[in-house]
């Protein structure tokens, strides 16, 4: 299939792209809300609600814009390159968990984001008033899977 061919029907099969795409294709968190599409020989993430999606939207917004320093970057004017997002999406999501339930800090993987996020707001009240910069302690630390070489 082709790149072009595939994009088209990506965005006409997946009309509600899952914002934390790339944390949930590396098995290290899980959505309630997420929904698995098999498209080719490739694996999309949707999701199943409206205001869950605007949520993690939020979140990540406010993962990426206090997480510059980290990342070593002065602004984000687009899309991050794929490790950064992954330590940006992941790592946060391990934060958040940490950040609410503190017998989970050590944990490598994050449960349920749609759980995580509602309760945030009820502790919190609103995304905006998390503090990010508990949170972003996790995504420095966070590091990707290391490519193995072929020899």
């Amino acid at each position: 299939m082709e790149e072009d061919e595939y994009r088209s029907t990506y965005h006409a099969v997946n009309t509600r792209r899952c914002v934390l795409e790339k944390a949930l294709h590396s098995r290290k968190v899980t959505c309630s809300c997420a929904q698995r599409i098999l498209l080719a020989d490739r694996e999309a993430v949707g999701c199943t609600s409206d205001t869950a999606q605007r949520r993690c939207q939020t979140l990540l917004a406010g993962l990426r814009e206090n997480a510059r320093f980290v990342l070593h970057l002065t602004h984000i004017g687009g899309p991050l390159p794929h490790n950064k997002e992954l330590r940006v999406q992941v790592g946060g999501m391990l934060g958040l968990q940490a950040l609410l339930y503190p017998e989970r800090a050590a944990s490598d993987t994050a449960d349920d984001v749609f759980a995580l996020l509602n309760a945030a707001q009820t502790h919190f009240g609103d995304l905006e008033r998390l503090p990010y910069q508990d949170i972003v302690k996790h995504v420095r630390h966070f590091q990707p899977r290391t490519r193995v070489s072929k020899r």
